[in-house]
């Protein structure tokens, strides 16, 4: 199973990314999306930003991702 986390785009750097998840700092290759600027929303999956979502969205699944996580104990 493949799983995409939302980030929030904190800087880009030609085809990088820096992101944050939860406060947790990433750089990931948006290579694979046009027009990504810091503030966007983007699905990030292995070390790939690979769609743009919004804030909403990205905040209702890391919601839920954070109940399952909390769950699984």
């Amino acid at each position: 199973m493949c799983l995409a986390i939302p980030a929030k785009v904190i800087s880009v750097d030609g085809a990088t990314a820096l992101l944050t998840i939860e406060d947790v700092e990433y750089r990931a290759s948006i290579l694979l999306l046009d027009d990504v600027n810091p503030g966007d929303y983007v699905m990030l999956h292995a070390g790939f930003a690979i769609q743009k979502v919004d804030a909403e969205e990205a905040a209702e699944t890391l919601r839920l991702l954070n109940e399952v996580a909390g769950s699984s104990g």
